[in-house]
């Protein structure tokens, strides 16, 4: 494609890339506001989720949509990058957009397997394991010592109850592995919009992390990234989009070194009062 073709085609979809990421962005937020499930310990969450659990499968609804969306402008930047660089390999794109797939599909199954283990551990179904000596040594130091055993118990029932709910397996395996291909995908998608210009090297450095981020909970982190990923879109940002986005094509940023060296460089017409920088120049170009 030519440098206009593909402005072209990125000034059409910018304005849904953005949208989506920041729909994504509240999605995110949402959950913590529509789920009631409260409890300080693994039976009474299981009793809340019980007692509300419309609210648990409306939350991860939400967090699956989410998710979802997130493949549009990841997908977005990805084009861009690979519009400009025939080194990305368009296989990824793949990888980009199925890995939020799974993850929203293991999100809402295992809202599900929480229901289930939910009903089960209220009905009486699920039973504790824990042996008699475990129980003395976790409550040795806990008054009163009966009372910190039925709770031990119940949560150690409650702990079985999720573990063998049916849909359990399924939904941590496409979580697990969905997440794993998301922060490939991320990583990678990043990697080479920040060796094209597409992102500078902060917002890239920042995106390229974001994937292990969030597999371990930090989903502020993705908040912040999208919410700036959907500004750049539109060219809200203070600073405007890096050159590369105007262009067409890749406009690799300077190393420091680099950046160094062009500061250094005597412009052609500065030249010292005796003449001499220019005669320097000449000689060296007669060389």
């Amino acid at each position: 494609m030519s440098p206009e073709q593909v402005r072209e085609r990125e000034s059409r979809w910018a304005l849904p890339a953005a949208l989506a990421a920041f729909a994504a962005v509240l999605l995110l937020f949402l959950p913590g506001f529509v789920s009631s499930v409260s409890g300080s310990h693994e039976a009474e969450v299981l009793r809340s989720i019980n007692a509300h659990s419309g609210s648990v499968t409306l939350s991860s609804i939400l967090q699956a949509a989410a998710f979802l969306l997130l493949a549009f402008p990841l997908a977005y930047l990805f084009m861009a990058a690979r519009a400009r660089s025939e080194r990305v390999l368009p296989a990824v794109l793949a990888i980009v957009i199925a890995a939020p797939l799974l993850v929203g599909v293991g999100t809402v199954l295992y809202g599900q397997a929480r229901q289930e283990a939910a009903e089960t551990f209220v009905a009486g179904e699920a039973k504790p394991t824990i042996s008699k000596q475990e129980l003395k040594e976790r409550c040795e130091d806990e008054k009163p010592v009966a009372a910190c055993e039925k709770e031990k118990r119940e949560d150690d029932a409650a702990s079985n109850a999720l573990s063998d709910a049916s849909l359990s397996t399924p939904a941590g395996i496409l979580t697990l592995g969905g997440g794993l291909l998301f922060a490939i995908g991320l990583f990678y998608t990043c990697l080479w919009a920040m060796r094209t210009g597409l992102l500078s090297r902060f917002w890239g450095s920042l995106g390229m992390a974001l994937g292990i981020a969030i597999l371990l909970g930090f989903v502020i982190l993705a908040i912040v990234w999208f919410l700036y990923l959907g500004l750049l879109y539109l060219g809200f940002l203070p600073g405007g989009k890096p050159p590369a986005w105007e262009e067409g094509k890749a406009v690799p940023w300077q190393t420091p070194g680099e950046k160094a060296a062009a500061e250094l460089e005597p412009s052609e017409d500065v030249e010292d009062e005796d003449g001499s920088g220019a005669e320097m120049r000449k000689r060296k170009q007669r060389e």
